[in-house]
């Protein structure tokens, strides 16, 4: 099979790349280093020719509910029309756990990419996931002031993003499947724990203190509301054993977690 990826060089785009090739398939990367533009929609149709299969993994660098909104309303049309003048037979989307007990900021966007998708006309699958254990690394960059750094508070319930591209390469390799199970680390974490921990492998020695950032989204993470139900698949590896596996970073350097951030 052909399986284009939109958003293939972030963090998980990459990951699916390399999960798809593994399977036997062909990955076909849809990014601006490659041609493409979801935002105008300019190189798609040469892009999907051929193509049986979507994972639409692209992303956006904003908190803001109106940005992110009218970002994948947009990615999303361009992607659906030419997917359907291309006769593509499947669109696979990662979606988030919870958004929809937590409609606030970059969550609003997603749940309006996840709308746009129900409607697109292409048979689709939506795998929601919880954040990825690489949301720590991105954490620790993004929340800083030069070289001080803190941890923000939040619970958390981490799956590793090869994990997750395993999973939504298995997904795109079969039929549209609707909303299937919601997928979710082992174990619930605590995010500021997660940074702290991520600092020392990486060899920060500075304070961090653990603060309470302000906006709805952080304030719904903190109170538990993107935590996996009952219903949702756990599977490893857990935190401290996927950290332990990274090769250790020169703080500073760009380090095992792309600048793309993810939810």
């Amino acid at each position: 099979m052909r399986i284009a990826i939109t958003g293939g060089t972030g963090t998980l785009g990459r990951h699916i790349v390399r999960a798809v090739r593994a399977r036997g398939d062909d990955p076909v990367v849809l990014a601006r280093a490659t041609g493409v533009d979801l935002t105008t929609g300019a190189g798609l149709d040469a892009a999907l020719d051929g193509v049986d299969a979507v994972i639409d993994a692209v992303n956006v660098m904003t908190l803001s509910a109106e940005e992110t909104t009218r970002f994948f309303a947009a990615t999303t049309a361009n992607l659906a029309a030419a997917a359907g003048r291309q006769d593509v037979a499947h669109l696979v989307v990662p979606s988030i756990v919870g958004i929809d007990r937590a409609p606030r900021g970059y969550y609003v966007g997603k749940l309006a990419h996840e709308k746009a998708v129900r409607e697109s006309g292409v048979p689709w699958t939506i795998q929601r996931l919880t954040q990825f254990h690489e949301f720590a690394g991105q954490i620790f960059a993004a929340a800083s002031a030069g070289p001080f750094h803190v941890a923000p508070r939040a619970r958390v319930q981490p799956v590793a993003a090869e994990t997750a591209a395993e999973r939504l390469a298995a997904l795109a390799a079969g039929p549209a499947a609707g909303r299937v199970r919601d997928v979710a680390g082992p174990r619930e974490e605590r995010l500021d724990d997660m940074v702290r921990a991520y600092a020392r492998h990486i060899g920060h020695r500075g304070w961090m203190p653990g603060v309470s950032l302000p906006g709805g989204q952080m304030r719904a993470m903190r109170a538990g509301l993107v935590l996996p139900d009952d219903t949702a698949e756990r599977t490893g590896p857990a935190f401290a054993d996927w950290l332990s596996a990274l090769p250790p970073q020169a703080e500073g350097s760009r380090g095992p977690v792309p600048s793309s951030a993810r939810e």
